[in-house]
């Protein structure tokens, strides 16, 4: 095992610090909720599997600010993004006193940080999700499909793929966001551990079908628990699926400085090294986390 080796702690120039205001707290499922802020200088930059560092805007409890992915972009009647949306389980105090918010509440915000997905060219896209791991894939959905662009400037996806999202939980209670996901193009299929909606098993039972009849150019994103992308990262390896893997780490700062996020990643030449999911990540091919 090498030592730690990372680049200079330094805030990414892409992200900006900005004083935003809620617009609109909803629930979405059980313990599950969405908060969409007014923050013009994010919404029109970030870009799908991105993130944001947010913590109310006075107060020191929490003192630090906690990272949370895109949910998606909201457009002004002018067609610019204003406002974005993310969701979270209700887990702690923070995320206990956002699912209070309310329309006015002032809230601190810095992003957009972290890697993303890339831009999907392949011909089919599998987007694989456990528990709150579907948020992101609403954005990579609709920018795949082209209903939707993000990014200043905006990226371009040269390619239509099928896309399809396999999406667990534990309990048919706990879907989240299952309306938005209704847009044309977007397979989706739910599998729930006691089998209260779709299939009774495991979303890997999914993933293993959607692979059976998929061309070999397929890609595979995947978000949720770690067991779960491991198992998913697994499978794809052994099939040799592209796949990407977007890490939940727990986070401090967002800019690499503090080193709380590092996750061990596979170099080029075989060895292991550590990297910060906050920087580098948070998204990562397969083959960097995972022994083949």
């Amino acid at each position: 095992m090498s030592s730690l080796s990372c680049s200079p702690a330094v805030p990414p120039e892409s992200a900006a610090a900005c004083s935003a205001v809620v617009t609109q707290v909803r629930k979405l499922a059980e313990e599950t909720w969405a908060v969409r802020i007014h923050c013009p200088e994010i919404a029109g930059a970030i870009l799908p599997g991105q993130f944001l560092m947010i913590r109310p805007a006075t107060g020191s409890d929490p003192l630090l600010g906690r990272p949370f992915a895109l949910f998606d972009t909201c457009l002004s009647e002018t067609g610019t993004a204003e406002e974005l949306e993310f969701g979270f389980v209700r887990i702690g105090k923070l995320t206990g006193q956002m699912s209070l918010w309310q329309p006015g509440q002032k809230v601190s915000v810095w992003g957009p940080l972290g890697n993303g997905f890339p831009v999907p060219q392949c011909r089919r896209l599998i987007c694989v999700a456990g528990g709150i791991g579907q948020t992101p894939f609403l954005a990579v959905a609709r920018e795949a499909l082209g209903l939707a662009a993000y990014g200043s400037p905006a990226r371009v996806c040269d390619t239509r793929p099928e896309v399809s999202l396999c999406y667990g939980v534990r309990s048919a209670g706990y879907l989240a966001g299952l309306q938005e996901f209704g847009m044309p193009g977007l397979r989706v299929r739910i599998a729930t551990d006691d089998g209260t909606a779709g299939h009774h098993g495991l979303v890997t039972d999914l993933l293993l079908q959607e692979l059976e009849d998929a061309p070999a150019d397929t890609h595979v994103y995947c978000c949720g628990p770690e067991p779960m992308m491991h198992a998913v990262g697994k499978i794809c390896l052994d099939r040799s699926r592209p796949c990407w893997l977007s890490l939940e780490t727990p986070m401090a700062c967002g800019f690499g400085a503090c080193f709380s996020c590092v996750t061990e990643v596979r170099q080029e030449d075989g060895s292991w090294d550590y990297r910060r999911t906050c920087v580098e990540g948070p998204v990562f091919r397969a083959e960097q986390l995972i022994s083949g």
